[in-house]
């Protein structure tokens, strides 16, 4: 069986809560199956859940470099140094990230309201990205983002491979 949960912000990928973070058993999941990856508690989007380890493992394990494409709002407008090191790889203190597909894009037209909002900086523009990587390190977009002067105010993975979360509101989840 697979999942694909549209993981709210500020819910855990996990089944059981941790302090004042919700799990994902509230969620009227299908019994006996697992988070194939994770989306940390301030990131929202696709979540894949399964009953087959070795589908778990493939989707997980960096040498199947599975495709996961990410929404980010970066503040600020990166530049082309910016971008073509985010396309190229940057850095990171756990090693080099493999090269990055980025677009920056229009605000994305399914995109639902966020609870808390965004804050907003009225002095200082944001922008919208549309990256795809094929790894899957703690907090990765995130630390690219930063690592190149823009930190991440919203994440949202839209796709796994070829599933995505078109049509599917946040806390809701089908089979696929």
């Amino acid at each position: 069986m697979i999942v694909l949960l549209n993981k709210p912000m500020n819910v855990l990928s996990q089944f059981t809560p941790e302090g004042r973070w919700e799990g994902l058993a509230g969620l009227g999941l299908p019994k006996d199956v697992y988070a194939a990856g994770r989306l940390d508690r301030d990131s929202e989007g696709l979540l894949v859940l399964t009953d087959d380890g070795r589908l778990q493992a493939r989707i997980t394990e960096p040498k199947a470099q599975t495709p996961k494409t990410y929404f980010a709002l970066v503040e600020g407008i990166p530049d082309d140094a910016a971008l073509q090191a985010l396309q190229a790889g940057v850095m990171l203190k756990d090693g080099p990230t493999r090269p990055a597909a980025l677009q920056p894009v229009a605000t994305p037209d399914w995109l639902w309201p966020r609870d808390p909002p965004v804050r907003v900086r009225k002095s200082i523009a944001d922008t919208w990205l549309r990256l795809t990587i094929t790894e899957g390190r703690n907090r990765q977009v995130r630390r690219m983002c930063a690592h190149v002067g823009h930190p991440v105010l919203r994440l949202i993975r839209w796709s796994v491979g070829d599933w995505t979360l078109d049509g599917l509101p946040p806390g809701e989840w089908r089979e696929a």
